[in-house]
């Protein structure tokens, strides 16, 4: 198996979640035995499996991470599940297995496969403009729309192709406060509020013309599902994706430490600005530093490994679990994006994951202030994700990545059991 670091360094472009960051560049290779005792690990210990007891904990230390979850599935059998470090560095609590962290743009694949479902109901059609199917979001008062909004497909803002390039503009979903104050409303400005407000700022390109990541376009397909559906983005998707696959204990994350969920680690980052909420101050970017409740549909799930890896194997097109999405929903869900979107290219972004095709692996990665993640789908029958509370600067999702594949790579037998039983 070729290492997804390899095939993200090769094609030059690296989507790395929520808050964007840097693509990853070489590594240092990790130590042969480093040492596990200031790490605690919990969970089952696996024969043949010790390679993860090792690399996990070197590549913590490597980038200052407190805690960590990672958990490994082998033709639809969980058969790895452990926690590193501490869910909070202050109380010596351990991660656990099954911990709940902030999965960031891993969020996306699971928006996709309800727009997918709701597609596959006969709902909505993938070529429907989606602007046009919430009328009851109106831009500013006296804002000059831009005619080509109403243009703007549902399948072009699964392929981040709708028209807007944060790094031409700007990511609005990182300024709440701006947002409101257009808009009139009290901050921190929901996601509704956002969507509105984007309605008067004019493309950065012609929707379908190119890909230029875009949470703010995944934003706008969690109003399509309300609009369609008249419920929440939240309770959709757990009763017709989550619930399905097993999912019980997703749930929406909270942006402050006061409202972290029960089973929830702490997040940690040495980034600190002015809060989002009137009056609130200079906060750890972690909490405060945005609002996540308005990023539900791009960024806002907060889940286990465990359950990450429920919901793959339940979405992967594979005999070994049953599929919440029909066969040509899961054709469609990892098919190429139409021309010109990355053409000649050994890997592309599909609806909610990136995809290289030789392989059959998909793929998703997840940042934001306090939070890295990965969630992997390989080809030949193997799916894993690592959940780690803190993020740095530099080549860190790069070397989460290989650090993953090394691990799996090293595994001496793998195990015949199946630990999904033991995670409610």
């Amino acid at each position: 198996m070729r290492k997804l670091y390899h095939l993200l360094a090769c094609a030059g472009l690296v989507v790395v979640g929520a808050c964007g960051g840097d693509g990853p560049s070489e590594p240092t290779p990790p130590p042969t035995n480093p040492p596990t005792d200031t790490f605690p690990i919990t969970g089952q210990a696996v024969p043949g499996m010790a390679s993860f007891d090792a690399l996990i904990p070197a590549l913590m230390k490597r980038w200052n991470v407190p805690g960590a979850a990672v958990a490994v599935v082998r033709d639809g059998r969980l058969v790895f599940a452990r926690g590193y470090g501490y869910a909070d560095v202050t109380e010596k609590e351990k991660v656990q297995p099954d911990a709940l962290f902030r999965i960031a743009s891993i969020s996306k694949p699971i928006t996709a496969a309800a727009i997918l479902k709701l597609v596959e109901e006969g709902r909505l059609a993938l070529d429907d403009a989606a602007f046009p199917l919430r009328p009851d979001l109106t831009p500013p008062p006296g804002a000059t729309v831009d005619p080509r909004l109403n243009s703007i497909t549902i399948r072009q803002l699964l392929h981040h192709a709708g028209g807007w390039d944060r790094n031409v503009s700007f990511d609005p979903m990182f300024r709440s406060t701006t947002a409101a104050q257009i808009m009139g409303v009290p901050a921190p400005a929901s996601a509704e509020t956002v969507v509105r407000y984007m309605m008067g700022q004019p493309l950065d390109f012609e929707p379908g013309s190119r890909y230029a990541y875009s949470n703010f376009g995944y934003a706008v397909l969690g109003r399509v599902i309300e609009g369609i559906t008249g419920e929440s983005y939240e309770t959709f998707v757990k009763r017709e994706i989550l619930a399905p696959a097993g999912v019980t204990r997703m749930r929406l994350g909270r942006t402050l430490l006061a409202d972290r969920a029960p089973g929830e680690v702490r997040y940690y980052d040495t980034n600190y600005a002015e809060s989002v909420f009137p009056g609130g101050g200079t906060v750890p970017m972690a909490y405060g530093g945005f609002y996540l409740e308005a990023m539900d549909s791009h960024g806002g799930w907060i889940a286990s490994t465990v359950d990450l890896l429920r919901f793959v194997t339940a979405v992967d097109g594979l005999p070994t679990r049953p599929d919440v999405l029909s066969a040509m929903s899961v054709q469609q869900m990892v098919a190429p994006p139409p021309p010109p979107l990355f053409m000649d290219s050994p890997w592309y972004y599909a609806m909610g994951w990136q995809v290289r095709p030789v392989e059959g692996n998909w793929w998703h990665t997840g940042s934001l202030p306090g939070t890295t993640t990965l969630l992997v789908r390989t080809g030949s029958g193997l799916a894993w994700a690592i959940l780690m509370n803190s993020r740095s600067s530099g080549p860190m999702v790069g070397d989460v990545d290989q650090t993953m594949w090394q691990a799996v790579q090293q595994v001496g037998s793998w195990p015949s059991h199946d630990l999904f039983s033991q995670f409610p």
